[in-house]
């Protein structure tokens, strides 16, 4: 089990970062593609596990995204890495019930 979470963190951080434009950051077209993109890493989990992410990742996203603009364009940085904390936060958190059921 815990390699399981140790490689579900390393493929969240190269799916989410390394492998993120720009473009997918600013964009809901592109924030589609993103989840896309982000999620066929893990197919290694299952077909449900990679489609339960893509979902769960487009969501979250798409309202992170929003309040990180608003702190952004405030120039409220602490309140902007705050966010992104969480952004991650509730991703991996998803993983862990996701582990636990799928």
């Amino acid at each position: 089990m815990l390699t399981k979470i140790f490689l579900i963190i390393w493929l969240h951080f190269i799916a989410d970062f390394l492998l993120q434009s720009d473009k997918m950051a600013t964009n809901i077209k592109w924030l589609g593609i993103h989840s896309v993109v982000y999620s066929i890493p893990f197919l290694l989990f299952g077909i449900n596990f990679a489609l339960i992410t893509c979902g769960s990742h487009f969501v979250v996203d798409y309202i992170t995204s929003k309040v990180t603009k608003y702190f952004w364009e405030r120039e409220q940085r602490h309140w902007f890495f705050v966010t992104i904390g969480f952004d991650q936060v509730i991703h991996l958190s998803i993983f862990l019930i996701m582990l636990k059921y799928l």
